[in-house]
């Protein structure tokens, strides 16, 4: 599709429907995990640490297998469209939820997450989707719009999921949740409109001919490993933020619903940052975002691991989400302007890849770090990771620094 057709298509219309199905999708995934490892303890009787164990055991499931199936999914999406990706995608996941919903051991609760990876990929296909079909001058900002959508509903999901667990009660909110996501699935197949002519791909062809379709496979795997990083970093705060906050507070007063909003704190600014970034970029460089995105990343990361105050605390956690604007966007504005359209949803499903595998290992390194040595070693390593990205990314592609041969 040429730039032409891109304006007059319904890209708009498409980003705005993909918009509110991704804050539902976004709700619906992350509505059930703050009390998943309450649900595996009514799973049986288990001791304080075989329930921390096969808490582990669940929450990496889902990542694990996502992460080897998105570039499967993404090839096909490729082949066969992204829109059918988008409808296999939520009516496979909320098949997933009700049957999580149904199981009477954490076996079967294992397994049901492990299905879920395998149905993963509304929210890359929506990318890829909206990506496909924008004009390039306009994709960075609608990239960095549609991205609010899952962050909102990431950032809404555990507060309407602790109200429905504490309403209704856990089963009843799978329940729900799967609900949810059968309205996804409707609202895609009848309202998204994708014209798609399909990629034909060569018998015999290879990861070799695959990165052979870019100008630059050099950067494109950078840009990916990238975001294996970015995830990392974020994922590895996860396990120890509320403990962290524990320890600040004295163990004195509503630690709960103050962990609750600090852990809020960066959807929050993301949502207000991640657009104007990617306006932003479009008009001055994404490479130039992007730089700026780690240096900011690694200034506020760092004080983190030795501040006193809550309020600072807070503070600092509001300002990774403008950071996290800065770079998740625009990593993905940069995978697209830099792929053929052939590649798109390869290219969105591989770095899904590679974002599900920095939550996989950063919640284990979090947990790791925090539990051999204190809480701000995984604030200084976080730092540490990116600072090494930043500087991969500097000296590896200096088209990111504004020399011309990136489409930045």
């Amino acid at each position: 599709m040429d730039e032409a057709m891109r304006e007059k298509g319904p890209w708009k219309r498409n980003l705005y429907i993909l918009w509110g199905c991704t804050l539902v999708a976004g709700i619906a995934f992350s509505e059930i995990m703050p009390f998943m490892s309450l649900y595996v303890g009514q799973l049986g009787d288990f001791t304080k640490r075989q329930v921390s164990m096969y808490s582990g055991l669940v929450y990496a499931a889902t990542f694990f297998v996502t992460a080897i199936v998105s570039p499967i999914w993404g090839s096909l999406a490729d082949r066969k469209g992204r829109k059918v990706m988008l409808i296999r995608a939520s009516l496979g996941t909320a098949v997933a939820m009700l049957l999580m919903g149904l199981v009477t051991n954490v076996w079967e609760l294992i397994a049901c997450r492990a299905f879920q990876g395998l149905c993963a990929g509304y929210i890359s296909n929506s990318q890829a989707l909206v990506a496909s079909q924008a004009p390039r001058k306009y994709s960075g900002r609608a990239l960095g719009t549609l991205v609010t959508g899952s962050t909102s509903g990431m950032l809404m999901g555990p507060i309407v999921g602790g109200f429905l667990a504490q309403i209704f009660s856990i089963r009843m909110t799978f329940f729900i949740t799967a609900g949810l996501l059968f309205i996804t699935c409707i609202l895609s197949a009848t309202l998204v409109t994708e014209y798609f002519v399909p990629v034909e791909r060569k018998k015999g062809a290879d990861r070799q001919s695959f990165l052979s379709q870019f100008q630059n496979p050099k950067l494109i795997i950078v840009l990916l490993c990238s975001t294996l990083f970015v995830q990392l970093g974020n994922a590895s705060i996860s396990p120890i933020i509320s403990l962290y906050v524990r320890e600040l507070m004295h163990n004195v007063g509503p630690i709960t619903v103050v962990a609750g909003i600090i852990a809020a704190l960066p959807g929050i600014s993301n949502i207000i940052a991640a657009p104007r970034l990617g306006r932003y970029g479009d008009t001055h460089g994404s490479g130039k975002i992007l730089i700026a995105g780690y240096i900011f990343a690694v200034l506020v990361y760092m004080p983190q691991g030795f501040v006193t105050s809550i309020w600072l605390l807070g503070f600092l956690r509001l300002l990774v989400g403008v950071s996290d604007g800065a770079l998740f966007p625009t990593i993905q504005t940069l995978l697209t302007k830099n792929s053929p359209v052939s590649a798109t949803s390869a290219i969105f499903s591989w770095n899904q890849s590679f974002q599900a595998l920095g939550n996989m290992f950063g919640a284990f390194l979090g947990g790791a770090l925090g539990g051999l040595f204190d809480y701000n070693t995984v604030f200084m390593s976080t730092a540490a990771m990116l600072a090494l990205n930043l500087a991969i990314l500097w000296f590896t592609e200096p088209s990111l620094r504004g020399k011309k041969k990136a489409r930045a």
